[in-house]
């Protein structure tokens, strides 16, 4: 170290009867150690926006409007990053957010002077949640968390990264969020979009340095973060941390303790509330940020061409095969289901031993009609078509190829 960089000694002896609050004023001193900070995560931050935004032409930011996000937002505004068009904001509407989260989308839209790009599950108009209800079922979060994630989430946040011809994603992630998020850079390649660049802004942000930016910039904040609530997402799985809601952020200060939010890894504890992975682990992530994302499945069941149960594709040829004045056998499943999975084997052995045709019909994409027309509350349902028309469920679990026989055989009879 050279002489002129090197510190100036101290004059206070190992007897000074001066304590540490005498000599500087330590509230003080923090405060401007957080706001040095706060100002070097700025300048970070826009650092790496301005790599996203200059240097790839299709940079896109799927905006949650959690706590990070709007700090981005605020961000890509300072930066004229918004209006000009070298960002665009990009949404994903589940049909099972708050209420408050797509009214805030309208606010921040006119805040800020942009308008986000929303995508929903495939097929469905945006906002339409009767349109959903009716194709994908109400209940598919409940039936099948996976699914459920591929369908309102993975697949359209994929979707729109296409459409919207992106070459660069910006999130807000964090290294504080949790371990499966600890070693995260500013930059790294996306495990979907086949090598897509992701920029992580804040990822080096504690969930402090996030709210200590917001206050400071007065910056447009989700609205539940004042009843409570230190992330959002949907509201089936989503609680208060504390669940008495205790800890709130109010006019751009905390009331209560925030120390539940602030904890390392803290900021999703009220996240995925109730929810299990395929194996049985506690659910943390929704999906969209793990490799292999896209996929919930790895094929149909009883692939055309490959199967002698022969495929009924859309709903008018299902009631071609109920009209025919034929008995038939018709299985409606999903191919998402491990009970349909479990019973494929069999009920391909059961359709190469029958004189009968064989058919199956994917309903969960057309829950209103199977629920209609072929006795569906759930998958796998097995019907035997009678030759008039009538449709009878088979009600038994047991799933053999001496069971469905003889179902048929009683039925036909």
């Amino acid at each position: 170290m050279t002489a002129g960089f090197a510190p100036a000694p101290t004059s206070l002896s190992r007897h000074s009867s001066l304590n540490m609050a005498e000599q500087f004023d330590q509230e003080q001193y923090i405060a401007e150690s957080k706001e040095m900070r706060l100002k070097h995560l700025e300048e970070q931050a826009m650092f790496a926006l301005k790599i996203a935004c200059e240097n790839y032409e299709g940079a896109v930011f799927p905006n949650a409007m959690i706590a990070g996000d709007v700090v981005i937002t605020h961000l890509l505004h300072r930066l004229g990053y918004l209006k000009d068009g070298k960002c665009t904001v990009m949404c994903v509407d589940t049909f099972h957010l708050f209420p408050e989260t797509m009214e805030f989308l309208k606010e921040i839209e006119e805040f800020y002077g942009f308008k986000a790009e929303v995508f929903c599950a495939e097929g469905i108009p945006v906002g339409d949640k009767a349109a959903y209800d009716k194709r994908y079922g109400a209940d598919l979060w409940k039936e099948n968390i996976e699914e459920y994630d591929r369908v309102c989430k993975v697949e359209p946040f994929q979707r729109g990264l296409k459409t919207l011809n992106t070459n660069c994603m910006i999130n807000g992630r964090t290294r504080w969020q949790g371990f499966e998020r600890a070693w995260i850079d500013l930059f790294e390649n996306a495990p979907i979009g086949g090598g897509l660049a992701k920029c992580n802004p804040i990822a080096y942000w504690t969930l402090e340095d996030t709210f200590d930016y917001i206050a400071k910039y007065k910056v447009p904040h989700h609205p539940l973060h004042a009843k409570g609530y230190p992330s959002i997402g949907d509201a089936k799985d989503t609680i208060p941390i504390p669940e008495d809601g205790s800890t709130k952020f109010v006019d751009f200060k905390f009331e209560g303790d925030p120390t539940p939010w602030l904890d390392y890894a803290s900021e999703r504890k009220g996240r995925f509330v109730g929810l299990a992975n395929a194996d049985g682990s506690t659910k943390t992530e929704c999906g969209i940020h793990v490799d292999g994302a896209e996929k919930t499945w790895d094929r149909d069941l009883w692939e055309a061409d490959k199967s002698k149960v022969k495929k009924v594709e859309t709903v008018d040829a299902a009631i071609e095969v109920k009209d025919s004045g034929k008995p038939a056998v018709m299985v409606v499943y999903a191919p998402w289901c491990q009970f349909s999975q479990n019973m494929e084997d069999e009920f391909e052995s059961f359709a190469a031993d029958t004189d009968l045709d064989v058919y199956s019909f994917r309903g969960d994409e057309e829950r209103e009609f199977v629920q209609e027309n072929l006795n569906t509350q759930s998958f796998p349902t097995v019907n035997v078509i009678k030759a008039d028309g009538t449709v009878v469920k088979y009600e038994s679990e047991v799933r053999t190829v001496e069971a469905f026989d003889a179902f048929v055989k009683e039925t036909l009879a």
